[in-house]
């Protein structure tokens, strides 16, 4: 997968490199066990867990991923499932327990260089961005929403400090006609905030950011993805997250130290009154080396962050925990 200043920032093709593979190998040690790839893509932790000797169930939303998969699945036999969903719905997929999940956050090589996607402003396609081809997209936001609503999607899921003037922009320019491009709206918003010398990411990137979280409901997926990876897991099992931008792994961060009981929990409760933890103390993150970094630029904002299941129940659903904002839950906007 890639992250956030993938957008084709470079210009060309983004070479699909699995992020932080050796250190994810390393917490799953997938010699014999069965686990779930979540975010299947193009296949490059599939394949690497199947070479190590797992089974692997595999579970892409885009319906491009499956269909470029199916030759994977002839390779592997009956070793290789491979199943078109949202890694969320997991349960319903696997059927039954796992010894380990991994996802992998964000937009795929394979999306970004389909122009037609409209994931990538640097490639003239359509404003689109749905993963899943359905629901949705970046251009009924951008052609709908209140410039109100745009300024706090801009400000709140791509961290744009120059939300407000953008979104008021936005909405006296498709006044005159709707933006139908990732050009046009790349464009527009370069007119409205200048690129300097001194920048090293384009003035669209954040809002094609907050747009792509939004438009596929990454925030909450991921939340809904790791309470039901804590009700898969064996006792044993590990979870493994690459995440790629501080929206992600500020939530992760907060899921793991909750469940592991790093954080509210008072050491004054006796013992019978204070949950089991659902997971271990955490493993220590890990960030890509330098190495792997100028090998892979997309690599460079990469975080793993994983814990192994203990044997208590899993808990209850809790999005307030995790700091996912409720607001921008794709269904509650709903186009207004």
């Amino acid at each position: 997968m890639a992250g956030p200043g993938a957008s084709g920032a470079s210009g060309g093709p983004v070479r699909h490199i699995p992020v932080l593979l050796d250190a994810v190998l390393a917490v799953l040690e997938p010699a014999g066990k069965r686990i779930i790839d979540g975010t299947f893509g193009a296949g490059g932790y599939t394949r690497a867990l199947l070479d190590g000797g797992a089974d692997v169930i595999a579970i892409d939303r885009d319906p491009d991923a499956i269909a470029a998969g199916h030759a994977m699945v002839e390779r592997f036999g009956g070793r290789l499932r491979l199943e078109l969903g949202r890694f969320s719905e997991m349960e319903r997929i696997a059927g039954e327990k796992v010894d380990g999940v991994v996802l992998d956050i964000g937009v795929s090589s394979m999306q970004l260089d389909q122009a037609e996607r409209g994931f990538s402003f640097r490639r003239q396609g359509p404003l689109d961005m749905r993963m899943g081809r359905n629901g949705i997209s970046a251009a009924d936001v951008v052609n709908r929403f209140k410039a109100g609503d745009l300024a706090r999607l801009f400000g709140l899921l791509g961290e744009e400090r120059h939300a407000g003037k953008i979104a008021r922009a936005i909405e006296r320019r498709r006044g005159e006609r709707p933006f139908e491009t990732t050009a046009d709206l790349a464009g527009h918003i370069e007119a409205i905030i200048p690129r300097k010398p001194k920048d090293t990411i384009h003035p669209a990137t954040r809002v094609f950011q907050a747009l792509r979280i939004f438009v596929n409901d990454e925030l909450g997926e991921l939340a809904r993805a790791l309470f039901a990876a804590e009700r898969i897991l064996k006792p044993g099992g590990v979870l493994a997250v690459v995440t790629f931008h501080s929206l992600e792994d500020r939530i992760v961060k907060r899921f793991l130290a909750a469940r592991s009981g790093s954080e509210g929990r008072s050491r004054h409760l006796p013992e019978r009154e204070a949950a089991k933890p659902a997971f271990d103390k955490p493993f220590k993150s890990v960030t890509p080396s330098e190495a792997e970094t100028a090998d892979n630029p997309r690599a460079r904002s990469a975080r793993l962050r994983a814990a192994r299941r203990t044997g208590a129940p899993a808990g209850a659903e809790d999005f307030k925990m995790m700091g996912v904002p409720a607001l921008f839950v794709a269904e509650q906007l709903g186009g207004r």
